[in-house]
């Protein structure tokens, strides 16, 4: 009788986030237990050790300007040592690198040395993922598609809360870019005492609350909360929102959006390409669009149109279910890697 042939060698990924902690981005983590829950992958989460001496078939980048950075000059520069050491390593071993677009420019602020670094990264990428079917790239690499996936079981173990009319929220990093200054201003537009503004997100810099805190300090109708907000909180802000309102000046990938619809609370968003896509997707009423930028009126008659014609049963998030991500994933690591080597 013949031997049994010896198990296949799983397909092993490096991702580009460490072993995720309360802070970590929701969307990489269920990324990483969808690719757990897939035959023949092996996941490792991100250390300089492992990217440096482990033995992996691809590396998968997610927001590589976090590995040139740093807390402080010294630290900085030690990674941006490690970073062209790993990629000297990829090229040596023919491992692919596999980056997910989750935003189509740099992050602003950037040094010299590291645009040079992920530009460089950017021409030895073998492969882009983008996550939604709008964005548009260059020829020169090969793209597959796999959309964000939605939030639901996420976000299941946390109690929500009765929905207040009236309230407005934003959830989320207050980043510059995300336009929250812009809400807060438009908000103060309006003279209806039975409205009401919550901001609940860590800005990126003191400067940036300070600012936030001075735009809201006369207005009792506006609560502020600028620090981290676990899941829990986020639940209940979102929940308890008859609208959430991301008032981005441009928006691209957003998972706030898909985390408010998740919660089954409508959402105003830029008016682009990408939202009326999403707006088509989810049903009516879940999306209330604005063209930038943002104005009193806007957030008015984003509440009037809710009220006039609220959406039924829940959004459609059919095409967003975590199930395949796992497989499409590994099927673009193989293509990435047959791409490479060929």
């Amino acid at each position: 009788m013949s031997a049994e042939p010896a198990p296949r060698h799983p397909f092993t990924v490096l991702q580009s986030f460490p072993e995720p902690r309360e802070t970590t981005n929701p969307y990489v983590v269920m990324l990483r237990d969808a690719l757990d829950r897939t035959p023949g992958v092996r996941v490792l989460t991100f250390s300089w050790r492992r990217a440096l001496t482990a033995r992996y078939d691809a590396f998968h980048a997610h927001w590589p300007e976090i590995l040139v950075d740093g807390n402080g000059p010294l630290k900085k520069l030690v990674r941006q040592g490690l970073f062209v050491l790993f990629l000297l390593r990829l090229r040596l071993t023919r491992v692919p690198l596999v980056r997910t677009v989750h935003n189509l420019e740099l992050p602003e602020g950037l040094t010299r040395r590291e645009t040079v670094l992920l530009r460089w990264a950017e021409r030895v990428t073998a492969l882009r993922i983008r996550i939604n079917e709008t964005t548009e790239l260059d020829g020169g690499t090969p793209v597959e598609t796999v959309l964000h996936g939605h939030y639901r079981e996420w976000y299941a173990p946390h109690p929500r809360r009765e929905r207040r009319p009236g309230r407005l929220v934003f959830v989320g990093q207050v980043r510059r870019y995300k336009g929250v200054d812009s809400l807060v201003a438009a908000f103060r537009e309006t003279a209806d005492a039975g409205l009401s503004l919550r901001v609940a997100g860590r800005p990126t810099s003191e400067e940036l609350a300070d600012q936030l805190r001075g735009a809201a300090a006369d207005d009792p109708r506006i609560g502020l909360s600028l620090s981290f907000l676990p899941d829990a909180d986020l639940v209940a802000e979102v929940s308890e929102a008859e609208l959430v309102v991301l008032p981005y000046r441009e928006m691209h990938n957003s998972g706030g959006a898909l985390a408010a619809l998740s919660l089954g609370t409508p959402v105003l968003v830029p008016d682009n390409e990408v939202t009326r896509r999403l707006a088509a997707e989810v049903g009516a009423g879940w999306v209330h669009t604005f063209t930038p930028p943002l104005t009193g009126a806007d957030l008015e008659g984003a509440l009037a149109g809710l009220r006039t014609s609220p959406p039924a049963g829940r959004p459609d998030l059919a095409r967003r279910e975590w199930d395949g991500a796992g497989r499409a994933h590994l099927a673009a690591y193989r293509r990435a890697r047959a791409a490479l080597r060929g």
